[in-house]
Parts: C-alpha cells; structure tokens; sequence
C-alpha cells in the first residue's frame, strides 16, 4: 500500500492504500440530482431533525443529566446517538456552505452536550444515575459505545472542517475516548458493544488527532467480536457478528447495519495496521455479500424480526427490509475498500446504493423519510400523522419521525460531506468515483496542482465531460469508472473517440487548460433479470436505466387504463422500451384473474388482457404523489 497523508475535510482519511480522498474544500458539487438533495438537506433536513429532537426531549436528556435533574428519561438507550450523528451532519454542512447560523446552532448544541459529561470522561444519559442501569451492565443491548462512535465521528466532522474552533466537541471526544480505552483496553474489560460502530470510528479518531492508542483499541475491540463476549440471544450472536471472528467470516451476516459498520471498522483497522490477512478476508465478505446478499436497488437486508440479511439468495421484494441506515453503512464499507484497493466496483455498488437507497429515503421537500425500503408494496400506504413518531417499519409511507430514528440524521450526515465520496488521487493523478456537475482543484502528494471542471445532465444523460482548467507541463492521469451497466461506453479525447471496457478507463497525457475529456455512457433503459437461485423473483424482471431502478406506479397506472393494481400487471419484453417526456415507458399487460373457489388452474389458463404504454416511476421517486402500490420485479407477459 501507498503511504498517504491529508488534513483533508473528508469523514475517512486512511494513512495508507491506493487512493487519497479529496475534502470538501478541495471539491464542489455545484448542481444538478445531488446539489439539489444537498440543498434541501441544508435548507430543510438538518432544521426538521433538529426540531423533533427538541421536540421528544432526546436532547433534553443532556440538560437533565447536567442538571442531575434527569428522572423520566425520554427516547430509546440509544437517542444520544441521534444528537451526535445531527452534530455530524451540522459540521458537514458548515464545512461545505459556511452557513454562520448554522454554526450559532451546532455551538450552543454542543455546550449542551459537554455539560453532562462526567469528570472520568463518561458521557451517556441512559446509564449510571439513581433509577437507571449501572455503567456498561447490557453491552448486548445498552448502546454505550455505540453512542461513543457517533460522537467521535462528529467530533471528526468538527475537527477536519474546522481545525481551530473553540466549541469544545472535540476534548469532549477525546475524553471520552480515553475513558474507553481505560476501560476496555489492553489491561481492562474483555468485552464489545452489541451494536458495531465505535470501531471505524476510534480509527477515524485516532488519524483525526494522530492518537495512536484509539488506532488500537479499534483493532481490539475488531479482534474481540466473534469470540464470545457478548451473551446468546433468541436471534442467535450471529445478530450482532459474535459469533465467528471477523477474519474467519466469509459473508456479511446478522443485523444489517451492524454488520457493515463492523465491516467498514474492520477495513479501517486493516489499513493502519497492514494486516493484508484481514484485509483479504474482508474483501470476499463484501464480494459475497453483493453476488447473494443485496437487492438490486443495493440495498441489504431481508428480514424484518431482526433487521437482517437473510440467507443467500433470499431476497423477496415484498419483504425487503433494505433499511436505510444499512445502505449507508454499506457506503461506508464500500468507500474504504475502494480508497485501499482503489477498484470501481467498489464505487459501482457505492453508485447504485446512492440512487436507489439513501436517495429513496427523504421526501421531496427533506422533512419526511422511509426507515425501510421495500420493492413491492402491495396496498397503498397510510399517511402518517405530522406531529407523531410512528413505529420504524410500520410506516407505509415516508414519516417525519420514528421512535427509532437513526435513519434521518444517517441521511442528512451523508449528504452533507457527499462531495468527498465524488473523487480520489494518488501519487499518477485523479479518479473520478461519481459523476454529478463538480468544481475539483486539489495538489497531488507531490505538489503538482489540478483543477477540472466536471459538466453533466447524469443521471439522466450519460454524457460526462471533464475541462482541465488548470495544469502544469508534466503528464499525469485522468481515471473515469465505467459503470458495470455501461456496455458500448465511448471516451473523447483531444486526440479522438475510441470504445471503453466497463470498469475503468484511463487518460495519461500532458494536460493543458481548455482540454477536455468527455465518457458518453449509455443511459438508456434497460431489462434486468435475477439469478434464479433468487426464486422470489423468478420470471420477472425489473427495469433500470443508467445507475436508476425503475418501478410501476399505481398512480400510473390508474392513468393508463390498464389497472389500477401492480399485482396484475405483467410487461411485454418483445416491445422495446422507450423515452416519452423524459420518462422511461413499458408495454404492460393485464394478468385476467378468475376468483375460483381453488386459486390454482392449468398453466393453459392464464390469459394475458389488455395492453397500454405506461411510465415508469424513478424508484427514489416512488409515493412522493401520495398512497399508491408498486413493484420493481414485473412478470413477464
């Protein structure tokens, strides 16, 4: 691995691998689909996660706790984590807009927080006060170091975006920080937290402050988890990875979330301690996980009991739990794969689990989100109250609020530091990750500058086109990823137009300014069909087009005349799709039903209906017009 170095304002920055992520001072998305999520979550998001944690009292708890005043605590033994990961987000987002009453906010917010802190650097308002359970007595389920993760991760948030401020966040981490390591390090507890979380980030830590014994305890805490700390429970250890060693495991298994911070934890305590064994293993983890474990949105998931993977292949679309925290945590896996091996599959998976979960996620207008991401909705959804916290999975229908509410502030602290998952150098040039219209001046490690802009309709066109605005005399790389989906990709270069494989294609020249690089990727809508081993879906098939999933509407279809149900639908494959007003358009069937008494007949039977064009909703789009049915999966006429 190479050795890199940066004080970059970016949420990973490994001291070695193959790549070098950029900050968010060193990269702009100046418009289109991700600007304008990145808009509403500063606009809008950020205010609304922040009233409802008023609202519940989550962060009430903290000035009860300051106050010794805190009986009736309010929230689950995790709602601390809400504040830090809405902490998070604040620091992403000050960091990349300068927004001074944001600042105003996140500081008093804060000096709310460092108050309850305790003198040996204990910090939890569940735990440790007359009424309430001793310190650490239910790592199974308590949450305590799992809240430690969220506040290291914002106080990281605060020290990359802005090194000099005086809020406080950052010794209140640290503090913190050494408490656990006293605890639980080498000469301490021998034990683990039930929820994966402070691993990736007491690695995060230590390379934000160069303290090499958060590093360790990273490593300690990874080195501990499958061994047998943590109790039996009716899900099995296998719910919170106890029950193999991380090294020995071959796919993601248990809790969804879980498993994939402890994965990304893992990548981080592999890197800085050049356990290439580690490293290896956690690589066929993650190939085993998307080739049988991931739906085709990227989501991960399918048991709704236990928030977990299910076995290989099962991946029924009705029962998809695809939660959105878990997307987010395999974003993160993925990321630091891709910044050790720098592969773009790596970046492809990050792509597609952008488009079709985390975006799928919030609402139009920021103040309302799914907590799980199902692929077929069979009866149109109720509209949940504005001024309840509904139950997390129950909700048919985006909810402002859930009692567990880890998923809006996972959202919002992703689309604030978005920009630093975009591009990469290293020691040859630049690597462009994700495509969206971006502003890239940075410095190679070897002091050699570039500046280029990035110009592009995509999602929704495949042209990408990169100006070199600035270079020196000296040749270096331009690395653009060629999405898997992307068969028949051409590359324009000022020295003419030639095919490209998927993967990646490369461009080594001495640049000058004005020169420009434009990938022509093909867009178009496409049909996908599964591995038969995935029997939910057999004889179906969904459509995409370019990195987004496509699904049928309800709403849609009460417009085409055909029905006014997805159940009985089926699409005909021999008519090629098409484009009608920028919205992909499929020939669907009606599937005429008999309601007899025995709900089996001959194969013979069944006898297609009418047909009618109808569009195709987005699936990131999808009941943003109101209660509606949907599938991503469609039989085939």
């Amino acid at each position: 691995m190479t050795t890199t170095t940066t004080t970059a304002a970016t949420p990973v920055a490994p001291s070695r691998g193959a790549l070098r992520p950029l900050g968010l001072g060193e990269i702009e998305i100046t418009g289109g689909f991700w600007a304008e999520r990145q808009a509403v979550n500063a606009t809008r998001t950020l205010a609304h996660i922040e009233h409802w944690l008023e609202r519940e009292g989550w962060i009430g708890n903290f000035d009860a706790a300051a106050a010794g005043t805190l009986g009736a605590r309010t929230g689950r033994e995790f709602s601390d984590s809400e504040v830090y990961k809405l902490l998070e987000a604040m620091a992403w987002e000050i960091g990349r807009s300068n927004d001074a009453d944001l600042d105003r906010r996140y500081t008093a917010l804060v000096h709310r927080v460092s108050l309850a802190q305790e003198p040996d650097g204990y910090l939890n308002t569940a735990f440790g006060r007359p009424g309430q359970g001793d310190r650490y007595s239910d790592l199974e389920w308590g949450h305590e170091l799992y809240c430690y993760g969220h506040l290291f991760q914002a106080a990281v948030a605060r020290l990359r975006t802005r090194p000099s401020a005086d809020d406080g966040l950052v010794d209140v981490a640290r503090r913190a920080a050494d408490h656990v390591v006293a605890v639980f390090g080498p000469d301490g507890r021998v034990a683990v937290c039930g929820h994966a979380e402070i691993e990736p980030a007491l690695a995060e830590l230590g390379r934000a402050t160069g303290e090499s014994r958060y590093v360790e305890q990273a490593a300690l805490f990874v080195a501990r988890r499958g061994t047998g700390t943590l109790g039996d429970i009716e899900y099995g250890r296998g719910y919170y990875q106890d029950d193999v060693p991380v090294r020995e495991a071959t796919v993601l298994r248990g809790h969804a979330v879980r498993a994939n911070y402890l994965a990304a934890g893992a990548v981080d305590v592999a890197v800085e301690t050049d356990d290439s064994e580690l490293l290896t293993a956690l690589t066929t983890q993650w190939e085993n996980t998307v080739a049988r474990r991931t739906y085709i949105t990227g989501g991960q998931g399918s048991h709704h009991l236990d928030e977990s993977f299910g076995e290989d292949f099962v991946l029924p679309p009705d029962r998809a739990y695809s939660e959105t925290c878990a997307g987010v945590g395999s974003i993160m896996f993925s990321w630091r794969l891709l910044l050790a091996q720098g592969l773009s599959r790596y970046a492809d998976l990050i792509e597609r689990t952008l488009y079709n979960v985390v975006a799928t996620s919030p609402s139009h207008d920021g103040t309302s989100f799914y907590y799980t991401n199902t692929l077929h909705q069979r009866r149109p959804g109720t509209v949940p109250a504005t001024d309840v916290a509904v139950p997390r999975a129950s909700s048919s229908m985006r909810a402002p609020w859930f009692a567990v509410s880890c998923c809006p502030p996972n959202v919002a602290r992703t689309l604030a530091s978005l920009a630093s998952y975009v591009a990469t150098t290293d020691d040859d040039g630049l690597q462009l990750h994700q495509y969206a219209p971006a502003r890239i001046r940075t410095v190679l490690p070897n002091g050699r500058p570039i500046a280029v802009d990035v110009e592009t309709g995509y999602p929704h066109d495949g042209v990408v086109r990169v100006t070199v605005v600035d270079s020196d005399d000296e040749p270096w790389t331009l690395r653009m990823r060629v999405p898997s989906w992307a068969a028949g990709a051409t590359l324009r270069t000022p020295d003419g137009v030639r095919p490209v494989p998927v993967g990646s294609v490369s461009v080594r020249r001495t640049f000058a300014a004005g020169d420009v690089v434009e990938l022509m990727l093909p867009v178009g809508p496409r049909l996908s069909v599964a591995d038969p081993r995935i029997d939910a879906v057999r004889g179906c098939v969904a459509v995409e087009s370019g990195p987004l999933v496509l699904a049928v509407e309800s709403v849609d279809l009460g417009e085409s005349g055909v029905s006014a149900d997805v159940a009985d639908v089926r699409l005909d494959a021999a008519v090629p799709l098409h484009v009608v007003d920028g919205r992909v358009v499929a020939t669907l069937g009606l599937e005429r039903s008999t309601d007899e008494p025995w709900p089996y007949a001959l194969h013979e039977a069944a006898t297609s209906g009418a047909t009618a064009e109808v569009p195709l909703v987005e699936y990131h789009d999808w009941a943003n017009r109101g209660p509606s049915t949907m599938r991503v999966w469609i039989p085939l006429v």
